[in-house]
Order: structure tokens, then C-alpha cells, then sequence
């Protein structure tokens, strides 16, 4: 290894810079411990100082750490550098070691060509995957767009790019006007526009800008700044996307008309919601020809060959808030033919054929002494040739021999992580673990390894234990004044189930809406168990106020706990002034109980202060 390299944790060699973000760098490695390619995200050395940029730093790692999927890239490890900067003064600068993604951004297959119908689907449900699965673990991305979805060398699709992702719980989930709002305009949700408060939802309707894009070869909304295109998500109807491609069916229209819809609550209410009505109109006849199988091993038939080889994005092309990983491609050495069969002996030439015959004339005598002649060294000859076919063929044998030190990876899968450590460490691998959540495999056992069990590793390699942390904690979404079945949605795209329910009192909330879920919201539930709701009976609770001061009484009535209209009267006949402020509550017209909300209750009093 090159002296000149820099190494971080004396384990990651970095090397050329393949991407530039709004908040980091991200250069390729490699790994020296496990020998792949890798991808190293390190927080921009203007930033480093800024506490508010650190966090942002740790919680892209800690989001993504949470979520190991195929459709999402996955990071590996994460820490802090520690340095001197050109003042001697020492520096700490935090990193996330990454997957290296061998791919093309999907921006750049856009800017390069219209897509298929069929390419188009099958990326957009990659997506929706990738997001069913974030979603579920509580996170939303909040910056779904074409720079940030990467297509693999086989048409897969990788998700990237948490940096500004946030926790369903979490009530910064946006941003305030003073400090600007996240995400990217072209693909702003109506309510990431206005600054409000999103959630999943606001990850869906991006998806629904992508999707048609891909499907029209533009977005839905142009204009001249990102104000006026988020302007436009706010106010402007869409045009469907066949109005720009008429191969677009009247099922695909709606599909993405219900993912742009407005009102978050009449668009998809979940990932997995979405993927389905798309997979069902992918189903459906088009206008020109039937529809194509979505499968995506089948997405970039007919592509031109030069727009689908792997392509590396300069760094001064990237957008802020980008994760470009970058593509290579790897040579395996070729294997030059042999031409001299001798060499497999360790000989590096072949042996001279050299004529030592002598021209005599063939007596009788001659001719006897001639045939046992060649009768042996026919013979002779041929004990030599299959002298050298044992040898060549030993040699070869042994060349094919596998190495000792190529051992296999025993399965550890449910095995405690003490009890697969030390099974392969028995082997001759060192042991090095993660974790990631997991509804099937009990806490605290093994999920899998990589290498996976039944394939080779050198002796003294790495195996990687992924650990189970128990079922996904899933955040708890806020319920409050949904109607049953907005609930039972909310929750299902949260990876929970409605429990039970149950009617309950309420000052302010309608009849047939959520007051109350347990677990509350912002707390944290196994994923896949269920959330029990209160839900309004349009009615509320009357306590008994008689003895109370009128004051007390009228506060406690109408105030938040009860919402009725009270009014004050005097049983007394012929009461002339009105009661005064300071009497006592001698009865009410609504006796203590349950009424109807907004009631009108009078409260009679004397008509001397007590």
C-alpha cells in the first residue's frame, strides 16, 4: 500500500472523490479488513465546527443504519477522523462508510433518454419498496427524486440519500421559514411547500412527481424558479401524463393523479397502497400494444446498449444534498492460454527432437536387430509419454486442488451471537457484528452473515453477524380527529393494526373522530402490533355544579373540559335585577351525565348573593 494514502480508523483507504452533496463529500475506498469497494461519506471541513450540521450528520447514519433492504443503500460502519488541521489544532470529522453502488443515477437515464412504460413501473416500484420499508421503521425520506435513486448494472433500484430524513415522531419534520424548507422543489409535497409538518404521505406524492416524469419525459410542474413550481404544487392542476405521451393508459393516468392529489388524505395512504394500484395498472391494456411484464429482470430489454453502461459522475456535477456513489467496473485478470503443455512441470522450454538416424542398407541381420530395436524403443517411448501423462496430469489435479485455506461459512442463522462467534472463529475468520431489526428472529441471535453460509472465504477473513434488535420499532402517528377507516389507513401504512375501539367523550372532537390512541402518538410500537382508539360519541361529560359559585361553574361548563352554552336563571318569580356574579348554583337544567356537544344548559340561581 502507498504511503501516501489516507486511511481512516487504519481500516479505510480513500480514494477519488465521485460526489459532492450539500453537507458532505463522498469518495470511493476500500476496505482493507474484508478487501471491497466501498463508498466514504465525510461531513465538508467547513461544516465540521457547526454542532447543527454534526447532528444532522449522525442522524443520516443513524437512519440509514435502521434499514437494511436491497432497495435501500446500506451503510456499513460510521465514527469520527481525527486530524490536524494547518493550525495544529486537532479536528474530529465524522464519516459513514457506505455500499458502493455500481450504477447509473436515474437523473442522468432521464436526461439521456425517454423511459418505457415498463422501465418506468418497475423503477417506480422499486421505489415504493424501498419506501414501504422505511416507512415501517419510522423514517421518511422527505427528498425522494431522480438524483437520489440510483439503477444498479442489473436494473435494480437503490435508494439513497437520508441526509435530510427525520423520524415520524420527530417535530422538526420540517423546517421553518426562517431556516428554509428541506427538500427539492420540482418534487415538493403541497404541504412541504407550505412548511407544514409532513409525513409518509409527503414521500408518496414525490414518488408520484417521479413516476411522472418518467412516464411523460417531464415533470408535471415547470417554471422559471423553484418558488413558482412549488406555487404550482400548491395551487395548479395536473395535467395527466398522457396529455405528453399518448402510450399513457387511462389506469396509469389515475394512478398518478391519485398519488398528486392535493389533500394528503386523498392520495395513497401508504407505500405498499400505491405499489399495488400500479402493479394493477401495469396490468392493463395500453393504447398501442399490450401491457409488459414488470419484472425486473426484463425492465432494460431493448435499451440502447451505451445509455446502460456504467457510467462515473463528475463532482462538479452533482446537485447539493446528491449521494452519487459512483460506478466501476472491476478487470478479472485473463488467463493466458498455455502453449507449451511442459510448462505445467516447471519446464520453460520443449524438449529438441534431434534425428540420430543412420542411413544403412537393411540386411536380413539388419533388419532382426532393426525390429527389436524399435520393438524397444517403441516401447521406451511410450513408457516415457505415459510417464509424462501421470506427470502432467498429477500436476494438474493438484493445481485444481482447493487451497486449505479457502474454508466454507458454516450457518450460524439463529444461533446466539457467543455461540456463532465462536463457531467461526473455530475456523480460522475473525467476527464482526451489526444489527438491524427483524419481526422473526428472536433478539439477540443471528439473522445471516456475508458471506452467506455455504460459500468460501479465505482463512482469517471477515464474516459480518447481523444481529437481530428484536421486532422494528415502529412511531406511533398522530390519529387525532381521523375517522375510523383515515385511521385504520394511517396506521397500516405505519406498519401497525387498529385494535380495539372504544366511545369516549369529547368537548371538541366530532362524532365518529379519534380522540385518543394507545400507544400515544410519538411513542414507539413493535411493528405489526396494534394501536387501540377512543373514539368520539358526539357527546360530553356534565359534572354536577350545584353548591359551586357561578364563576366555577360557568368556567368548568363551558371552558375546554365541557364546551356547552350556559346560561343563568332564577327560579324566583318576579326576580327583579338579574342574579348577582356571586351567588351559589341552587340547580341546573341538565342534570350531571352525558348531553349531545354544544348543548345549552341553564344554571338557577337566587336572586341574592349568599
Amino acid at each position: 500500500m502507498s504511503e501516501n494514502k489516507r486511511m481512516i480508523a487504519d481500516r479505510y483507504e480513500v480514494g477519488a472523490l465521485i460526489g459532492r452533496g450539500g453537507m458532505a463529500d463522498v469518495y470511493e475506498g476500500i476496505d482493507t479488513r474484508l478487501g471491497r469497494k466501498i463508498a466514504i461519506k465525510l461531513l465538508k471541513a467547513d461544516l465540521v465546527a457547526d454542532p447543527s450540521f454534526e447532528v444532522k450528520f449522525r442522524q443520516e447514519a443513524q437512519n440509514s443504519a435502521r434499514m437494511t433492504h436491497p432497495t435501500i443503500v446500506r451503510v456499513y460502519d460510521t465514527g469520527e477522523e481525527e486530524s490536524i488541521d494547518g493550525n495544529g489544532n486537532p479536528r474530529r470529522t465524522p464519516y459513514i462508510i457506505m455500499e458502493y453502488v455500481q450504477g447509473t443515477v436515474l437523473r442522468d437515464l432521464l436526461h439521456a433518454r425517454r423511459l418505457s412504460t415498463p422501465e418506468a413501473i418497475g423503477f417506480a416500484e422499486g421505489i415504493l419498496t424501498a419506501l414501504e420499508f422505511s416507512h415501517r421503521a419510522g423514517i421518511i425520506h422527505r427528498d425522494i427524486k431522480s438524483a437520489n435513486v440510483m439503477i444498479t448494472e442489473t436494473g435494480a433500484v437503490k435508494v439513497m440519500d437520508f441526509g435530510i430524513a427525520r423520524a415520524m415522531s420527530d417535530s422538526s419534520a420540517t423546517q421553518s421559514h426562517t431556516t428554509g424548507i428541506v427538500g427539492t422543489a420540482q418534487y415538493f409535497s403541497p404541504e412541504q411547500a407550505r412548511g407544514e409538518t409532513v409525513d409518509a404521505r409527503t414521500d408518496l406524492y414525490s414518488t408520484g412527481v417521479l413516476l411522472y416524469e418518467m412516464l411523460a419525459g417531464r415533470p408535471p410542474f415547470v417554471g422559471e424558479s423553484a418558488v413558482s413550481v412549488a406555487y404550482q404544487h400548491v395551487s395548479e392542476e395536473v395535467t395527466p401524463p398522457s396529455a405528453h405521451n399518448p402510450e399513457i393508459s387511462k389506469d396509469l393516468d389515475e394512478v398518478v393523479l391519485h398519488a398528486l392529489a392535493k389533500d394528503r388524505n386523498e392520495r395513497y395512504q401508504s407505500a405498499e397502497q400505491f405499489r399495488e394500484h400500479l402493479l394493477s395498472a401495469a396490468l392493463a391494456p395500453i393504447k398501442s400494444e399490450p401491457a409488459a411484464p414488470v419484472a425486473f429482470d426484463e425492465l432494460l430489454d431493448g435499451a440502447p446498449a451505451e445509455v446502460l453502461e456504467t457510467v462515473v459522475i463528475p463532482a462538479a456535477e452533482v446537485d447539493p444534498f446528491d449521494e452519487l456513489l459512483g460506478s466501476f467496473t472491476e478487470e478479472l485478470p485473463v488467463e493466458k492460454p498455455i502453449t507449451n503443455p511442459f510448462s505445467t512441470l516447471g519446464m520453460d522450454f520443449e524438449p529438441e527432437i534431434v534425428d540420430t538416424s543412420v542411413k544403412t542398407e537393411l540386411t536380413p541381420k539388419n533388419q532382426k536387430l532393426a525390429g527389436l530395436a524399435w520393438g524397444f524403443g517403441a516401447g521406451l517411448v511410450v513408457v516415457v509419454i505415459g510417464l509424462l501423462i501421470y506427470l502432467v496430469g498429477f500436476a494438474k489435479i493438484n493445481v485444481a486442488l482447493p487451497s486449505n485455506t479457502n474454508i466454507t461459512v458454516v450457518d450460524v442463522t439463529g444461533k446466539t451471537v457467543p455461540e456463532a462467534t465462536a463457531a467461526l472463529e473455530a475456523l480460522g475468520f475473525t467476527v464482526s457484528e451489526v444489527t438491524a431489526p427483524s419481526d422473526t428472529v428472536v433478539l439477540d441471535t443471528i439473522i445471516s452473515t456475508n458471506p452467506p453460509a455455504g460459500e468460501h472465504a479465505e482463512k482469517g477473513s471477515n464474516i459480518e453477524l447481523t444481529v437481530s434488535s428484536g421486532p422494528s420499532q415502529v412511531a406511533v402517528p398522530s390519529l387525532l380527529g381521523l375517522t375510523e377507516a383515515q385511521a385504520k389507513d394511517a396506521l397500516t401504512a405505519a406498519g401497525l393494526e387498529l385494535g380495539a375501539i372504544t366511545p369516549g367523550t369529547s368537548p371538541t372532537v366530532p362524532l365518529g373522530k379519534v380522540i385518543q390512541s394507545t400507544p400515544e402518538v410519538g411513542t414507539y410500537a413493535a411493528g405489526g402490533s396494534t394501536v387501540d382508539l377512543i373514539i368520539s360519541n358526539g357527546k360530553v361529560d356534565v359534572p354536577d355544579v350545584s353548591s359551586m359559585n357561578i364563576n366555577q361553574a360557568k368556567n368548568q361548563l363551558s371552558g375546554a373540559s365541557g364546551g356547552l352554552k350556559v346560561l343563568i336563571g332564577t327560579q324566583e318569580v318576579g326576580c327583579a335585577n338579574n342574579p348577582p356574579l356571586g351567588s351559589t348554583v341552587l340547580g341546573q337544567s341538565i342534570p350531571a351525565g352525558t348531553t349531545k356537544q354544544g348543548s345549552t344548559i341553564t344554571l338557577y340561581v337566587s336572586c341574592n348573593a349568599n
